[in-house]
């Protein structure tokens, strides 16, 4: 599949006149409990020519394709990133961290993540993770049972949100170091559970132990009360300006 994947990101390169700096696996293959049918969820960051970013029209920032069999691909123009950046957004910090990288350009990803640190909200990472976790935790409500893919969107956010807080870095894209700050009987419940997932499909039902429910649901609510009280963010411009300056010069093509 890897073959496949890079052939495709050579075709979009070439078609699209683009310059590709980083491409990588997110999702359930990136965070390390994928299912047998679960997608190649790749992505990429991408720059393209000087004077396409000087213009008073509109431009596009982002690349879409069409979900093909088992492969859900799309980038971000490095723009586009940067924004995202600046709103200390989730995405790109887990990009930046994938353990799966499938093409960058030498220096790119560890420069980039290296600016994100400075661009950290506590705030609005651990708040993005408790919404990811609550819609998914509502659809509890009155049973134990629910989909395995649909049980670790509780479990990873839940656990990212908490290292959030507690931590007040980033989260880990990777799910071995988020468990580490759990109890070792919790520990051990979601390692079989991330056992289970290797081979079972997607929508696999499970019903959830006691114990990890209450968990989850004493630290979700634990970890919103705790965030009410955080303060809001805002960062400058001018780290990001002067990154994005520098890569247009650099790939200007």
């Amino acid at each position: 599949m890897k073959q496949v994947i890079n052939e495709k990101i050579e075709q979009i390169r070439n078609e699209q006149d683009i310059t590709i700096l980083y491409c990588c696996e997110s999702g359930s293959r990136g965070w390390q409990f994928p299912s047998p049918d679960s997608d190649y969820d790749v992505r990429f960051i991408y720059v393209r020519a000087f004077n396409y970013y000087l213009s008073v029209s509109d431009r596009d920032y982002d690349l879409n394709f069409p979900i093909d069999d088992k492969l859900d691909i799309y980038g971000w123009d490095i723009r586009k990133v940067l924004q995202l950046i600046r709103k200390s957004n989730t995405t790109p910090f887990e990009w930046l961290q994938s353990p799966i990288i499938y093409t960058e350009q030498e220096g790119f990803r560890e420069e980039l993540w290296q600016l994100s640190q400075s661009y950290f909200s506590q705030r609005s990472n651990v708040h993005h993770y408790l919404g990811i976790a609550r819609g998914f935790m509502e659809q509890l409500a009155g049973t134990n049972e629910i989909g395995i893919k649909k049980l670790f969107y509780i479990i990873r956010p839940v656990l990212s949100a908490k290292w959030c807080l507690e931590q007040n870095t980033i989260a880990p894209m990777t799910i071995g170091p988020l468990l580490e700050q759990v109890p070792a009987d919790v520990k051990d419940m979601i390692g079989e559970l991330i056992a289970i997932k290797a081979e079972a499909m997607e929508k696999f039902p499970i019903v959830i132990s006691d114990r990890l429910r209450l968990y989850l649901e004493t630290e979700y609510q634990r970890i919103s009360d705790a965030s009410s009280l955080l303060e809001r963010d805002s960062f400058p411009l001018e780290g990001l300006d002067r990154f994005f300056i520098k890569t247009l010069r650099s790939y200007d093509h």
